[in-house]
């Protein structure tokens, strides 16, 4: 599985900067660049007959080019390898935003942590040697990394829940940092820490594969596709209600979060044209060869629609790719395709990761497709399905049709931003390009949903009847105040507002649209602090390692109502040996601020990133960020 890893040779020697002369020796090992990662035992035998015995940790090294890590950029190494602090993105595809998440590969306990999740691997139960001696293959490394997150099959970190229903651990959205998340798992005995979702998996992923030495980042996909027939098509259901959710069928999460990992494939057998990123998914989604887990599959392979390739390359086509197919939903329970409704481009939009050596967003979206409307962007779904189809390849298929042209058109417009505790506007616009009257029956819906749609409350429900006289455009106002929300901003964390229209001549016609609802800010800054008596005086300046400093958090109440139930986490590697949380504000009133004050004493020196999470009873988890630089 290693090629030649076992037939290559350790060295070792004495480094020049040994004391000889008063007995300190500093012996260089240097071990093969296949050899299986993994902890070692090191035995050196002295001339008086005695042995010094001690252990080493070997990793994979993206700065050695005989690597299958290895990255040529030291800018990149420095991201995707040691950046302990990182960026995921989340929200819809026209209003996302970013959480920063504390990865912490090189925090306390993690070379513990990380060896002992290889070791708990069913793989490694069953045949141990076996397991042992293809470790220095990073293809089954994050394979195996990629089922070992999510304790689906085995005796992973976290346990995945999307119901709201989190009294017996944590709700997903409270985690700040991988580093709480894997030390609680390896302290209660390797038992999953409740509850995760996917941005929560694969943050801690990240933080594993980094540790390992592979070269890793966190991707999100907007308007992200899962598909659980391969079929490379989703199915959207609507009714009078708006969005029907369908139990077990496709659907289109407004994000998706995974993660790439860099390595060569030669397993391919390709000549190296799918080396470089590799789509990972520790999401538990689909079974992969039996066992939850997803990949590698290569971010080229996708591109091109070369889904006969391993691993699991059709369903992330499906993620950046798929066509959308609308059904209505009739009163007798019948179901109807939308005539004009297929739509090829709304799948995998805004593709986010976090930039090199900034906290700017890169878009990646063209390296997991084409340009959407082109025509090599339909060759290349063409050729995925046709592969997908066909074992040997050689069945044909085409997407190309007729288009008809729609003679009504919907389309919702939208406001820039939306704030939570805030009145929604937004404006239907109508467009009737035939040469006669159009008479709709028009359905308008707003529900608040989770982020994968699989839950769906109902805000607002009117019904109505528009003339639309030949060739004209009309507008239609729409108000969703606070007040009909509200009961569901804690639980729900988007909306998604639609209109089904249906003419005289039972033709039918819809447009809908997503809405993430920016939460209030919160306010962190970082002072030096100087004890004088009882006195606290704040003073600007620098922090320094094992010198006390002051987080100020500063939160100001936007509702004319008093907040309950006020709670507030922070975190940062580096800053704080342990989650720091401060609860004693319980109640927040009216229009009012909370202003804390929490010391502490930065234990590690460079860029350190501090982030706060305030919980209460009508926002849930609110997120802030500070960069302090810690000088020695």
């Amino acid at each position: 599985m290693c090629g030649v890893g076992m037939k290559a040779f350790w060295s070792c020697g004495i480094d020049t900067r040994s004391f000889m002369q008063s007995g300190n020796v500093i012996l260089s090992v240097t071990p093969p660049a296949d050899a299986p990662v993994g902890r070692y035992s090191l035995s050196v035998e002295l001339g008086t007959g005695s042995a010094v015995k001690e252990s080493l940790v070997v990793l994979f090294n993206p700065w050695c080019k005989e690597d299958w890590v290895y990255l040529p950029d030291e800018k990149e190494r420095q991201e995707y390898v040691m950046n302990e602090h990182g960026i995921i993105y989340r929200g819809t595809a026209h209003s996302f935003g970013p959480m920063h998440w504390e990865f912490g590969q090189f925090e306390e306990e993690m070379v513990d942590i990380c060896l002992e999740l290889l070791d708990l691997n069913p793989k490694h139960k069953r045949d141990p040697d076996d397991d042992v001696s293809a470790r220095c293959n990073p293809i089954y490394i994050s394979r195996v990394i990629s089922a070992m997150i999510n304790s689906n099959d085995d005796m992973g970190v976290l346990v995945g829940r999307w119901d709201n229903n989190y009294q017996d651990g944590t709700c997903p959205t409270r985690w700040l940092s991988s580093v709480r998340i894997l030390q609680q798992w390896y302290k209660n005995s390797c038992r999953a820490v409740k509850y995760g979702q996917c941005w929560v998996f694969a943050g801690v992923m990240c933080t594993v594969m980094r540790f390992f030495g592979i070269p890793c980042r966190v991707v999100t996909n907007f308007e992200s596709a899962h598909d659980t027939n391969s079929s490379l098509t989703i199915d959207e259901y609507f009714d009078d209600y708006g969005l029907k959710p369908m139990g077990g069928s496709d659907s289109i999460w407004n994000f998706h979060v995974w993660v790439e990992g860099w390595m060569t494939r030669p397993d391919l057998n390709k000549g190296g044209r799918y080396d470089g990123w590799q789509v990972l998914d520790p999401t538990p989604q689909e079974r992969s060869d039996g066992v939850f887990c997803c990949g590698p599959a290569p971010v080229f392979a996708v591109l091109q629609g070369d889904t006969n390739l391993k691993y699991d390359v059709p369903f992330v086509f499906s993620e950046v790719n798929a066509d959308i197919v609308k059904w209505m939903i009739k009163a007798d329970g019948t179901k109807k395709r939308m005539k004009y409704l297929t739509n090829t481009s709304r799948v995998g939009q805004n593709i986010s990761t976090k930039a090199v050596g900034s906290f700017n967003r890169l878009d990646i979206t063209d390296t997991y497709k084409y340009c959407e409307g082109s025509a090599i962007e339909r060759v290349a779904y063409d050729n995925a399905v046709r592969r997908v189809n066909s074992q040997d390849g050689s069945a044909l298929h085409g997407t190309c049709e007729v288009i008809e042209v729609q003679m009504v058109e919907m389309s919702l417009e939208e406001e820039k931003y939306y704030r939570n505790s805030q009145d929604i506007k937004l404006n239907l616009k109508l467009s009737n390009r035939d040469r006669d009257m159009k008479t709709l029956s028009i359905s308008l819906n707003a529900q608040a949903t989770n982020y994968t749609r699989t839950q769906a409350q109902n805000i607002l429900h009117n019904q109505f009847v528009k003339n639309l006289p030949p060739g004209q455009v009309v507008n239609i106002p729409i108000l969703i105040p606070y007040s009909a929300y509200c009961k569901y901003a804690v639980t729900h964390d988007s909306m998604k507002v639609s209109v089904n229209a249906c003419d005289s001549e039972g033709e039918f016609y819809q447009t809908d649209t997503n809405l993430a609802l920016e939460d209030p800010p919160i306010s962190i800054k970082e002072v030096n602090i100087e004890m004088k008596t009882v006195c606290l005086l704040q003073v600007l300046g620098e922090a320094r390692v094992n010198q006390p400093m002051t987080i100020v958090v500063e939160f100001e109440n936007p509702l004319n109502e008093t907040l309950r139930s006020c709670f507030l986490t922070v975190t940062g590697s580096g800053i704080f040996r342990n989650e720091h949380i401060e609860s004693n504000e319980r109640a927040l009133p009216a229009n009012g601020t909370l202003k804390l004050i929490i010391t502490t004493t930065p234990y590690r020196a460079g860029l350190r990133t501090i982030v706060a999470d305030f919980d209460c009873s009508a926002f849930k988890d609110i997120k802030a960020s500070c960069i302090v630089e810690v000088k020695p």
